[in-house]
């Protein structure tokens, strides 16, 4: 399991949809009145712009908590992972060592308790750095790290603006065929 196909790709790919939605309402040209024309666009279309782009950005950020919490990605992440660690723990017969993650707030720390000498110590932790979705494994109790659902939400965030860059770029392509008027 990688942490990027399942848990980040999808909060990106809402986040690239509701950044595509929300630049088609945020750029679209509204018709100034005739004598507005050379004033450029009005503080009522700069404010309705900002209104919609903020919506959009805290409903890429809802969807990220929506995508963690009730639909159960955070859980699923959760069991592969420490599924993941103590399959690999059995293989190396370390089987008084548990390996969980933290979880308030969950990060993608891996926490590492158990009977074990200083190689071990310093092995396990980079041999459990490894597994797909641990950014760092440790030893202590209580590993400091970016909460999940912060990252989940940078990504989103990120495809927002992925997806407005591409809202913007078909306005653009929109505005300049509607000068050709034959």
């Amino acid at each position: 399991m990688n942490a990027f196909w399942s848990y980040f790709w999808p909060v990106f790919a809402a986040g690239i949809a509701i950044g595509i939605m929300a630049g088609a309402i945020a750029f679209r040209r509204v018709r100034p009145a005739p004598e507005d024309e050379l004033a450029g666009p009005a503080p009522k279309t700069r404010r309705r712009r900002l209104i919609v782009l903020g919506a959009g950005v805290a409903a890429a950020i809802a969807a990220t908590a929506v995508w963690s919490g009730p639909l159960g990605a955070a859980d699923h992440f959760i069991s592969r992972v420490e599924r993941d660690a103590r399959a690999a723990l059995n293989h190396y017969e370390m089987t008084k060592v548990t390996a969980h993650l933290r979880r308030w707030p969950l990060t993608r720390r891996l926490v590492l308790a158990g009977p074990a000498d200083d190689f071990q110590t310093a092995e396990l932790a980079r041999l459990m750095s490894q597994l797909p979705g641990v950014s760092r494994a440790q030893w202590t109790r209580s590993p400091v790290g970016p909460p999940l659902l912060l990252e989940g939400a940078a990504v989103s965030v990120l495809g927002f603006l992925f997806g407005l860059l591409l809202a913007y770029l078909v306005e653009l392509h929109r505005r300049y065929n509607a000068q050709w008027k034959w």
